[in-house]
Parts: C-alpha cells; sequence; structure tokens
C-alpha cells in the first residue's frame, strides 16, 4: 500500500499494522533530519568554537519562523488531502495539490526579502551580542537564499506521506539528510567556509529535495498529481489548508517568541554561553519531540481518511495508540536526560563550563518531559480531523499562557535555574488543560456530534 499509494487500505486494515507502516517512514525521515542538525551543531562546536554554537542557536526561532510557512501548507494541504480522498473526491485532492504549490511559492518569495531587509534587528531582538551576531548573520543568509526550495520541499513531502506514499517521503528526506551530512563537513572543514558552510549544505540538499518531489507529482501514475488548470489559487482551497495548517503555524510562530525571550533572559543570568548550552538542549529534546512527531505524521492519513469516511470507532483507536507510542517515545528521553546529560553535552564541546551548564539545564528542562508525547499527539489529532480552532488552543496554551509567565516570575528567585524550570511548569500545567479539553471533545466525537462538511 505505501509503495502503491492505495488508499483504500486506510479504512479496512488492522490499526496496528497501518500506524506502524505509516509512522516508521514518516519516524526515520524526522529522526534523520533531527540527527542531522546535532550532528551540524557537533561539526560547528568541535570546528569553529562554543560561541558559534551559541550563534547558531540564536537561529533556531527566525527558522521556526521561516519553517512555519511552510508547515502550515504542508500539513494543512497533506490532512485536506486526505479528508478529500476519504470522500473519493480525486479532484478535490489534485485542487489542493496545486493550490498548494503556488501558495509555497508565494509565501516563500515575501518572507524571505521581508526578512533578509531587516535580518541584523530581526536577531538582536532574539538575544545575539557582537559576539554572536557574526555567526548567526552568516548563517541566516545564506538559508534566505534558498527559503524557496525549503518551503516547497516541506509543503510537498507532506502531501506525498498523506496521499499514500509514506515510505516515499521517508526517502524524500532520506536523500536531502544525507546529502547535508555529506556536504556539511566538507564545507566546514576542507573548504574552510566556517558556519556559511553548514548552511549551504543546507539549502543545498533541500534543493535535491524539492527536485524530488515535484518529480514524484509530475508523474501520471502518482495517485494525486499535478494537472493543467488546478494550480489557480481558489479561495476556498487557500481557507480550508491555511485554517487547517494555522496550528502548526502558531505553534511555531509562538515557540519562536518563547525561545528569544529564553535567549534574552538566558543571556541576562548566564551570558551567551547559556545560549549555547539551550541549544544543546534543544537538539535533544527535539530529537525525542520528532520522533514523536512522525508518530503524529503516521497517525494523521490514517485518522483524516477515516474521520471522512466516518468511520469514529477506528479513529478513537488510532489516536489512542499514538498517545501510547508517544508517551514511550518522551519517557526514553527524559531517562537519558537525567542519568548522562554530562556525557551528551561533551559531545557538542570540549569547553568544561558549557558542558556543566548544558547538563544541569537538561536535567531541570525535561524533568517533565514524560508527560509532553500526550500534549503533542492530542494537539496534533484535532488537527487532523480539521479541528483547527482546537488544535490552535491547545498549541498557544502551553507557549503563550503558561510558558511566557513562569520565565517572568521564575528566574526572579532562581536566577539561570529559574529559566530551566519554565519549561517543566508550562508542560505540566498545558497537560492538565489539554486532558480537560481531550475529555470533553472526545465525548462529543463518541456521540457524533463532529459534523464532517463537504466543501
Amino acid at each position: 500500500m505505501a509503495k502503491k499509494g492505495n488508499t483504500n487500505d486506510l479504512g479496512v486494515e488492522r490499526l496496528g499494522k497501518l500506524l506502524l507502516q505509516y509512522s516508521v517512514p514518516a519516524i526515520i525521515a524526522t529522526t534523520a533530519a533531527s540527527l542531522y542538525n546535532i550532528i551540524d551543531r557537533i561539526f560547528i562546536g568541535q570546528g569553529i568554537g562554543p560561541m558559534a554554537i551559541s550563534g547558531l542557536a540564536l537561529t533556531f526561532p527566525l527558522m521556526n519562523i521561516l519553517a512555519a510557512f511552510g508547515a502550515m501548507v504542508g500539513v494543512g494541504a497533506g490532512t485536506m488531502v486526505s479528508i478529500r480522498l476519504g470522500q473519493h473526491d480525486r479532484k478535490g485532492a489534485t485542487l489542493v495539490l496545486g493550490n498548494a504549490l503556488m501558495l509555497n511559492i508565494i509565501l516563500s518569495i515575501v518572507v524571505a526579502l521581508v526578512t533578509y531587509i531587516y535580518l541584523n534587528p530581526i536577531l538582536y531582538s532574539l538575544g545575539a551580542s557582537k559576539d554572536t551576531l557574526p555567526y548567526a548573520r552568516e548563517f541566516m543568509q545564506v538559508i534566505l537564499l534558498g527559503n524557496i526550495f525549503t518551503h516547497i520541499y516541506l509543503g510537498l513531502n507532506g502531501i506525498m506521506r498523506a496521499s499514500g506514499y509514506p515510505r516515499k517521503a521517508m526517502y524524500t528526506t532520506l536523500v536531502t539528510v544525507g546529502i547535508n551530512l555529506a556536504l556539511a563537513p566538507l564545507f566546514i572543514f576542507s573548504f574552510n567556509w566556517g558556519i556559511r558552510g553548514a548552511a549551504m549544505a543546507t539549502v543545498f540538499a533541500q534543493i535535491v529535495g524539492t527536485v524530488w518531489v515535484i518529480y514524484h507529482f509530475s508523474k501520471g501514475e502518482s495517485f494525486v498529481h499535478f494537472l493543467p488548470g488546478y494550480m489557480r489559487l481558489k479561495r476556498r482551497i487557500i481557507e480550508d489548508i491555511v485554517s487547517i495548517g494555522m496550528s502548526n503555524f502558531l505553534m511555531l510562530i509562538s515557540a519562536s517568541i518563547v525561545i528569544s525571550f529564553i535567549n534574552i533572559s538566558l543571556r541576562k543570568h548566564g551570558g551567551d554561553f547559556a545560549i549555547g548550552a539551550y541549544g544543546i538542549i534543544g537538539s535533544i529534546g527535539n530529537l525525542a519531540v520528532m520522533v514523536v512527531i512522525g508518530f503524529n505524521q503516521g497517525m494523521q492519513p490514517i485518522v483524516g481518511y477515516n474521520y471522512g469516511a466516518n468511520q469514529m470507532p477506528r479513529v478513537i483507536r488510532t489516536f489512542k495508540l499514538t498517545i501510547l507510542a508517544g508517551t514511550i517515545v518522551t519517557c526514553f528521553g527524559f531517562l537519558l536526560a537525567e542519568l548522562f546529560p554530562h556525557l551528551i553535552a561533551s559531545a557538542f564541546t570540549t569547553n568544561k563550563e558549557l558542558i556543566d551548564m548544558a547538563a544541569n539545564g537538561m536535567r531541570l528542562t525535561l524533568m517533565m518531559f514524560p508527560i509532553v508525547g500526550f500534549q503533542v499527539v492530542t494537539s496534533s489529532f484535532f488537527q487532523s480531523i480539521g479541528k483547527a480552532k482546537i488544535s490552535i488552543f491547545l498549541s498557544l496554551t502551553r507557549q503563550l499562557l503558561f510558558l511566557i509567565p513562569a520565565l517572568y516570575f521564575l528566574p526572579r528567585y532562581w536566577g539561570l535555574n529559574g529559566v530551566w524550570l519554565s519549561g517543566p511548569v508550562a508542560d505540566f500545567t498545558s497537560s492538565l488543560l489539554t486532558m480537560v479539553v481531550l475529555w470533553w471533545q472526545l465525548d462529543k466525537l463518541k456521540r457524533g456530534e463532529f459534523h464532517l462538511k463537504k466543501r
């Protein structure tokens, strides 16, 4: 099924088998991408220095903002394609594909131009200093030049997975990651291009990924493919894509805002090294979250199809299986962070001060990590059935309603440790709220009070 793009099996195949069949390729892809980021930071930390790690860490919120637009289109369009295929509306799925491509092209160009013009002020507002700004600026200038390829690649790869080709979507990501990993040390060390070389490796790899996904959707044998006359932007299609993808968009944007607050607070209470330590911690936490997101990506076409086909028991069962899988993953990440923090941090740098700071921050920041899987899966579930407002609400509560107040109050009493503890406080309170919302909405879903609209 994964090879042939046969989506009919989504409505009849055993759910555990389907979840693994769709999740494993996504997990391999997301984990490979996350591992690349970790290895890239190791190259930069060992080859350029600890201050370069801090400079790179400053680019995370800006990279999230850039990715937010591509993710919004990719996730929104992927969900709509799944639902349309569940309704046996192949023409509607083709319209979504064409609109997603055009929307990604427009957004990528506009966002890159605006960001490039105001790059220095943006980086300073994210916590850059005179020592870290040059590293962050050199990296982002190259990334922005390749932004159009990033958007098209992210958007179409998500649709490829949702339209019945999870294994091919995995191969696309693995190819780009492999190229990235091969070129990064060559550009950084052999060509002596420094942090700019790391960015050039990333852009070149995403160009290859873009060519791959466009070629896939240009072939007639693809279950959903480009057709003349299906690429003209249509308001109702754009509204559907944006409304469903808005949860991912706002989650990444709010994460960027919060990371900028964190960086400013870290610089105030721990200096530039604290920002570098947070970059190391984020690498490890992000690796586990990427595995959970891989399960979410596997869940999305199954839930979307069965929701479109009005098979609610299969929808709920798939959701419960994904929560179980996500919780196991975050529990494992928690154990690694608590038991081996110094060993993990020493892979990134030989600087003892930075290692000690990162190890202490890792233990505190990830202390509530076991419950994070539940919260991430639940937010994605509502997105997968087109309930954008609920998904947006759950995505924003941790970042804006709980984390920012914690960042304001806790460092006043505990300094740098207060910054590290803000994350666990937000994780705990947002998971409680998610549990309440889930209990209320799941009961409505079981009673058939969610009405599916075919537009």
